[in-house]
Formats: structure tokens, sequence, C-alpha cells
């Protein structure tokens, strides 16, 4: 898994960008398919036929990024966020272009750290004049952190855009460890731009037409030093989604998953979410309404350059999603 995830989190893709990410993903994928298609946006979907009820299961593939607005004469470049960025992240970071160009955000003289603000950052490209910025960058290029995945003592692993990689990752994995017979039709889908909005999630369901939906990302935890209360810690398991901003699960998907949790002694949590969203939300709300749920992967220091997470419930969250897929799901309510 280790391997699959530094693969993944490594790859360069803020939301729009997706195509590296895309094609590691295709590489990974051994297990069999009936179908593998992409959409007009670029989610990369994984179909395998069977009965109904038919089950979407989603991660995303994109990472918060920033995008160039502007050159100075001085050849330093003035930026936006790509997604859920602070400027307080950025200082001294690195980020890197799609084709490897890189360089460090810096800020303008400043009285506090609370005036920090988009308006304050550039990134510095090493060149000295707008004519050779230009050269090697665009306005409307957008750029990644450049951080490489570390794995840590004790089963941790460390990198950026775990959020949602890691999911991607438990995926792979999961198409990779089914059997060949399913009770029931599952498509896996890879979304794009889910930092922006649920984008791709919203479309690939609408086309995919579900009855049940199941996505599967990163959530905050409680366990650091003064964090917000929450029930989620490292290395307890994987979380079952109870709510977040962007859903309410459904009982019936709520407690199969815990139930089935439960059934074969999988650790597990339960999650919620105060602020944030999953493609769950997209998906819950298309068509006619799709019952729909979460599994949650706990995540240090998310949307930042060092996300962090623990081994064993990445592990177990494969372990969950596999037993849940060779699982009878009830039939749907018309």
């Amino acid at each position: 898994m280790e391997k699959t995830i530094m693969r993944l989190t490594e790859a360069f893709g803020p939301s729009g960008e997706e195509e590296a990410v895309r094609t590691a993903i295709k590489d990974l994928v051994k297990g069999s398919a009936d179908r593998i298609f992409e959409d007009s946006l670029g989610s990369l979907f994984f179909l395998r036929e069977g009965p109904s009820p038919r089950i979407m299961v989603s991660a995303h593939m994109d990472e918060i990024g920033i995008i160039v607005t502007h050159i100075d004469g001085n050849g330093f470049l003035r930026i936006a966020p790509i997604g859920g960025v602070a400027p307080r992240m950025l200082p001294g970071q690195r980020l890197r272009f799609r084709d490897g160009i890189t360089g460090t955000v810096y800020h303008e003289k400043i009285k506090d750290i609370k005036e920090l603000d988009w308006s304050k950052l550039y990134l510095d490209i090493g060149q000295d004049s707008a004519e050779a910025a230009g050269e090697i960058v665009t306005i409307g290029d957008v750029a990644c952190f450049d951080q490489p995945f570390r794995a840590l003592p004790g089963g941790r692993c460390m990198a950026k855009a775990m959020d949602d990689r890691v999911g991607c990752a438990v995926l792979v994995e999961t198409i990779n460890r089914l059997p060949a017979e399913l009770p029931q039709a599952v498509c896996f889908v890879f979304t794009v731009q889910e930092e922006l909005g649920l984008r791709g999630a919203k479309t690939a369901a609408y086309r995919y037409e579900p009855d049940y939906g199941l996505a599967v990302d990163v959530t905050l935890v409680g366990d650091t030093p003064r964090a917000a209360t929450m029930a989620v810690s490292l290395g307890k398991g994987p979380a079952v989604k109870v709510k977040d901003n962007s859903l309410l699960c459904h009982p019936v998907v709520r407690e199969y998953m815990a139930e089935t949790a439960e059934k074969y002694k999988i650790p597990y949590q339960l999650e919620v979410l105060e602020r944030g969203g999953t493609d769950a939300g997209a998906i819950h709300t298309s068509r006619q309404g799709v019952p729909s749920g979460a599994i949650s992967i706990p995540c240090r220091y998310v949307h930042t350059p060092s996300e962090l997470v623990d081994s064993s419930d990445v592990e177990n969250a494969v372990d969950l999603l596999q037993k849940l897929l060779t699982l009878s799901w009830p039939a749907v309510k018309e």
C-alpha cells in the first residue's frame, strides 16, 4: 500500500489538472473491470457489471493548489488559491508546476501575521524579469505543493495530497482484491475537481445513476494538541461518517457500514465533521436522490503540505470496503 500511496501523492494533480493521477491509477489497477472509460470532465470509471442495486464508490483525484494571476516586471508571480489553501501555510513553501518548474512563496513586508492574505503573497521562480519568467510560466498555470512522501516510524505516512490520493489508493487496492463475481453492480469513480465544489462527482453520479453512493475521503481528527474537540483519532480505524457540511448520511447506509465492520471485527469510528464535505454530498442529490454514506480516513493537518495518516486505518478501510462490496445490499425502495 505504501508504494501505491507514494506514487499517487507525489503525482501532480491540482483541480482541473488530474491527468498524471489518472494515468497512474490506470497503471496501478490490475483487477478486472467490464468497462473502463472517462467522462467529459475527466473522471475515471471502472465498471463491474451486475444486477441491481448499483453502487457508486467515489474518491477524488484532485488536490489543492495555486494559480498564477500576474507576472510583475521583476519576474515575481502573483497567485490565487485552487481550493481551500490558507495563506499562512505558504511562506517558505516550494510549489511545483506540471513541467517541473519550481518556486518558493514569500510575502511583502507585514507588521503582523494577521495581515497576511493572498494580495501579500508572491511566488519566486528565480527569474529577474517579466520576459524571463513569462518564457517558462504563463498566466493561468497551476502548481501544487512540492513535498515528497515519507514513511514514518510506527506505520504512519506523511505527504502532500493525502486528500484524497489515500482514498484513491483505497479504491485501487479494493478493485485489485475483489473476487471475480460480485452480488451487485459496482462502479468505482475517480473524480475530478472535488476541491472546487464536488463537481466531478455530480456529473459522474448523473451519468451512472447509482442506487447507493459511497465516498472514500479523509477527515479531520481531534487527537493533536489543542485540536478542536472531535471523536476521531489516528490508528483507531476508518470512520463511518454520520454528517458533514455536504451530507447527512442515509441511516440505511450508515448502519450497514457499521454493522459490517462489527461483523468482521474491523475497528471503526463514528464521524461528525462540522466543516467540509465529500463526493457523497453531490452523489446523494443526483437525479431523484441516492442513499449515500462515506468511509473516512483520519488525517492530521488536512490542506497542508504534510498531511499525515496511519497505515492501519488505510488497510482497515480497504478491508471494510471490500467486505461491503461482496455482501448483497438491500433493494432500494421505489
